[in-house]
């Protein structure tokens, strides 16, 4: 099954959809929210235009997907204000994600939300236009010079495809501290191929002057291995083997997995960002979040106290769909549920903490 069917996050409003298990990632938009308001400022104050067309690419579904769209409104309206302008412009906005997001939960928010920034901002609020644009950010999805900004958060470590020639990674499901170079150099590669790629797309869609700010889950550390890009995928890899060691699934079936994804430092987002050559970058920056986006919140319940509980959730709604697709349904709940003790375990002993890098770039002439 290719990447494009399976990688989408849990759809829905249930126990274990992305929407009610994605904190974390509203926290990091919350975080990032002075890169994109520089950034969407600049633009604005540089040309004053009648239109902004804005694309959210990898908008999955649930209370994360219209936050940044929002937010991006409100600032561009606040300044209108300041400049003694009437009304905003015209806002033309694209919800991407590929094929398999549950877009439909999305169109049935939209009607609360257009009411809710009428009620906000009255007659100063411009129109306001949304269209769903499934389909991989890999490829061109907009037309030449359409685009006036660009976001994506927490979308872009993920790949086009599992890199080829890893078969060497056994008992790994990405890559880990025994996986061998080989598997190492492959994952870079790959990332290197789609994200040259991801940028000279968006390079042709984006007007000169246009602007993107893209988050990704990455690393500090110069070694691709280390545990700040890894590790939650390591003992995700530990509870499988403990099934397999069962004989609930069968050995092949895990050495046969591999997590599409690569979690890059900013040296490696900002070699691409100038071998590519058509963004100058901006804002370059890195940040950490806790595993369990729960650590300095009110619990909702008392199960929420339990941080491995918290992080397997967020992990669940997240990777459910892609783990489903290999191993079927049968052994999901009991994975999750060893991924939680081991999960729980960890966090006892150490600090464990996601880390982020962010870059903001404007499209050279």
């Amino acid at each position: 099954m290719e990447v494009i069917e399976m990688l989408h996050m849990n759809g829905g409003i249930g126990d274990t959809s992305y929407a009610n298990n994605s904190l974390l990632q509203q926290k990091v938009i919350s975080m990032t929210k002075p890169i994109r308001e520089q950034a969407i400022t600049d633009l604005y104050c540089s040309s004053l235009p009648k239109k902004i067309c804005i694309a959210d690419l990898g908008c999955s579904s649930g209370p994360n997907t219209l936050f940044v769209v929002s937010e991006l409104i409100n600032t561009v309206s606040t300044i209108c204000k300041k400049l003694g302008h009437d009304q905003s412009p015209e806002f033309q906005v694209y919800l991407n994600d590929l094929p398999g997001n549950d877009f439909n939960t999305i169109f049935r928010s939209l009607p609360r939300f257009h009411a809710n920034l009428r009620n906000e901002m009255g007659s100063a609020l411009g129109p306001c236009f949304f269209t769903g644009t499934p389909g991989s950010f890999y490829d061109r999805l907009f037309a030449t010079e359409s685009l006036h900004f660009v976001h994506s958060s927490y979308s872009l470590h993920f790949l086009s495809k599992v890199p080829d020639g890893i078969e060497s990674n056994k008992r790994n499901i990405y890559m880990a501290s025994t996986s061998p170079p080989s598997v190492v150099k492959a994952y870079y590669d790959q990332f290197q191929t789609d994200f040259s790629m991801f940028l000279k797309c968006r390079s042709e869609e984006l007007v000169t002057g246009g602007r993107m700010v893209l988050t990704l889950l990455g690393r500090r550390s110069d070694d691709p291995t280390s545990k700040e890009g890894c590790y939650i995928w390591e003992l995700l890899a530990t509870a499988l083997s403990d099934i397999v060691s069962e004989g609930l699934i069968e050995e092949e079936k895990l050495n046969s997995f591999n997590i599409p994804k690569y979690t890059p430092c900013p040296t490696e987002v900002k070699t691409e960002v100038q071998k590519e050559g058509s963004f100058a970058i901006d804002r370059l920056e890195v940040s950490e979040v806790n595993w369990n986006a729960y650590d300095d919140q009110v619990y909702p319940s008392d199960e929420f106290k339990d941080g491995g509980y918290n992080v397997a959730k967020c992990m669940r709604a997240v990777a459910e769909p892609i783990l489903v697709s290999h191993f079927g349904k049968t052994i999901i709940d009991e994975v999750f549920r060893r991924y939680r003790e081991i999960i729980a375990d960890r966090m006892s002993k150490e600090r464990t903490e996601f880390i982020n890098v962010t870059v903001s770039m404007t499209r050279k002439g």
